[in-house]
Order: C-alpha cells, then sequence, then structure tokens
C-alpha cells in the first residue's frame, strides 16, 4: 500500500515548577503535519466474504507545533511554541467483509487492531510575553520519546480485478492511536511530557496478488 495521511494530533501536559509549585500544564493548540504512508501485508481469504491479514505500515514524518499559556521566566503571562515532529510504526491485525462482485468490482469493509510505535523527535520550546512576543525566555530543548502505543482502524473501500490473481485495492482508513510518552525532562523548562495520541484520515491505493490460482468470474 502507499497513502496520504491527514493527521489530527490530541492535547499535551506536562509538569512545570511554578512559583515553588510542581503545576501540571495542559496544551492549547496543537497541529500536526499530513504525511505519507507506506504498507505492506499478508493474509488468508477464508471464504467469497470474510478474508484476514496482517500488516504493518510506516508513516512518514508529520511536523508538529503546539503551544500553551501561562507564567514564564520574563513574564506572568506568557504563550509558548513547541516545534517537534514524529513517525509511526503501526502492527495490526485486520479483517474484512466483501459485501458483494459486480463485474470486477467488490466493496469492503472491515476493521483492525494492534499497536503503533511512535517516535518523537526533541521539542524545543520557546516562551513568550503575551504583551511583547519579542521578550522571550531562551529555548529549551527536551529528548523526544519513543514507545509502542494501543492503536484501532475502521476501513471501507473497494478492490479491483486487473488479472485473475492480481487485484488493485482503493481504501479509505480511519486509525487512532492512544496516549503516551511526548518528550523528557528539562531543569528549567520543566517535563517529562505526555500526549493524548491522535487520528487520522488516511487515502490508500494498494495492490493484492492471490496466490495459489483463483477463480474466473
Amino acid at each position: 500500500d502507499v497513502g496520504y495521511s491527514f493527521n489530527k494530533s490530541r492535547s499535551f501536559e506536562f509538569s512545570r515548577a511554578v512559583g515553588g509549585t510542581n503545576t501540571l500544564i495542559r496544551s492549547s493548540r496543537t497541529d500536526a503535519d499530513d504525511s505519507f504512508l507506506f504498507g505492506a501485508g499478508a493474509g488468508y481469504q477464508i471464504n467469497n466474504y470474510l478474508r484476514t491479514d496482517l500488516t504493518f505500515d510506516y508513516m512518514a514524518k508529520s511536523n508538529f507545533r503546539g503551544s500553551t499559556f501561562g507564567s514564564c521566566g520574563v513574564a506572568g503571562s506568557c504563550v509558548s511554541t513547541d516545534l517537534s515532529s514524529l513517525r509511526a510504526y503501526t502492527l495490526m491485525a485486520n479483517a474484512y467483509v466483501d459485501l458483494a462482485t459486480f463485474g470486477r468490482f467488490t466493496p469492503y469493509v472491515g476493521a483492525g487492531i494492534g499497536g503503533s510505535y511512535v517516535k518523537w523527535a526533541n521539542l524545543r520550546n520557546t516562551s513568550c510575553e503575551v504583551g511583547d512576543p519579542s521578550n522571550c525566555d531562551p529555548t529549551f530543548t527536551h529528548g523526544g520519546k519513543g514507545g509502542w502505543r494501543f492503536a484501532y482502524a475502521l476501513m471501507a473501500g473497494a478492490s479491483i480485478d486487473v488479472t485473475c490473481n492480481l487485484k488493485a485495492d482503493v481504501g479509505y482508513r480511519f486509525r487512532q492511536i492512544g496516549k503516551g510518552d511526548m518528550f523528557g525532562y528539562d531543569s528549567v523548562g520543566g517535563g517529562p511530557g505526555r500526549d493524548k495520541g491522535f487520528y487520522s484520515h488516511e487515502v490508500r491505493l494498494g495492490g493484492r496478488y492471490v496466490f495459489g490460482g483463483c477463480d474466473t468470474a
């Protein structure tokens, strides 16, 4: 498969010492760029209507931008700019129902469950005074974290018979990836941070080869 993922990130949070008290800071805005997908898998056709497969795919680099509000070193009211990027590797077990065959076209629906390894790059955090954006703290760098998370997906699409053994596959997938570690601790900037996960709407194009012969229409 190859595809394109329209990504939507959820909020993140981290702890920071404010006035001698450890305070939980939550993001006020998060944005993750869209990215490309590449995947492969192998499966088993159980009968004319039901099939399963195991897939692995890679979501290419998605740039991330977030912000928080609160006090900082230069003022009591500041807004931060938080820059990073992420990549994701997903292993998923899927099941599909082929609804009917119309000539060369077979529409289907499906669902999958598995895990995603999400790898964050270092996060750079800069906080500036709300009334004077030129009055800023130094930029702090937090080491990015990585780890496995729960993931699930819902799919719909259609396969197209190119030859008896080869099928083209055009589909849509909604994927939800759970929360996890995002960045590490900095003695001044605070941390560690955790994100609340993200989801994506994906458009995919693939090819599927049927081994062991096949029935003609």
